[in-house]
């Protein structure tokens, strides 16, 4: 239930369109439901200004379908996260409408398209195009959450004139993910010439020494650019959740 459906019921029970009986089975599951594979949190959206987001990589099809199930029920949009293609393939034949982004491993199936509620855009911004993957999740999580999105694929420092040339497009964004792995300079490089809060995804992709991704890590932890801020490897949801925050606007 988001804070419009509330306020909906709220007028229809005042107005005498609603009994007293009826409201309360509307209202009876929240703030959660109990379906035994789970406890559904119907009141974060109320809380938050967005619905629960499924981590799917652990659970299985029966249990995902009785989240889905269930959050549906409650008029719910539905994003699931860390799906492989056997599980999405699966999830879309129970559920035609839902989407399937096999590059961000994310299923999604909207019904009530979420309002914009950005104060501006996020853009996320992807080192190589190996980062692909955790890119394209931080861009799908902060487009379901509300915001408008673009994306800059490949302009790692290996190749600086690649960033330099889309100097505008960084200096529009309200916020900025940055996604690299390797040695995780990006991020630093971006910190210096905007003054936007960004966001640093170190991904688990590089050589030897990157040490599954705590190279990067390191590297953006100690980032000599001010204004960056870092989550934890291969956190593209993470990254999306914290820029949804900032770009909120103070009336959202």
């Amino acid at each position: 239930m988001n804070p419009s459906e509330l306020k909906n019921l709220l007028d229809q029970l005042s107005a005498g369109r609603l009994s007293v009986a009826e409201a309360f089975d509307r209202l009876a599951t929240l703030p959660f439901e109990d379906i035994g594979v789970a406890h559904i949190d119907h009141h974060r959206e109320l809380r938050q200004g967005a619905p629960e987001i499924i981590l799917g990589e652990s659970k299985s099809i029966a249990q995902l379908t009785a989240i889905i199930d269930g959050m549906l029920r409650r008029g719910s949009n539905i994003l699931a996260t860390r799906l492989d293609r056997d599980k999405a393939e699966v999830l879309l034949a129970h559920y035609p409408e839902g989407q399937y982004d096999a590059e961000a491993r994310t299923f999604t199936l909207v019904r009530n398209p979420p309002a914009i509620r950005g104060r501006g855009k996020i853009l996320v911004v992807c080192a190589g195009t190996s980062d692909l993957p955790v890119a394209r999740e931080a861009a799908v999580v902060a487009r379901f959450l509300g915001n408008e999105v673009e994306e800059l694929v490949d302009v790692g420092v290996a190749g600086l004139h690649r960033l330099l040339d889309k100097l505008d497009q960084l200096r529009r964004a309200a916020v900025i993910i940055v996604v690299a792995g390797m040695e995780g300079a990006l991020p630093s490089v971006i910190g210096g010439l905007v003054a936007v809060p960004v966001i640093a995804v170190p991904t688990s992709i590089g050589y030897g020494a990157s040490f599954g991704g705590v190279a990067a890590l390191l590297g953006m932890l100690n980032s000599c650019a001010s204004g960056v801020t870092v989550v934890n490897i291969d956190n593209g949801f993470g990254a999306a959740c914290a820029a949804s925050r900032i770009n909120q606007r103070s009336d959202g």
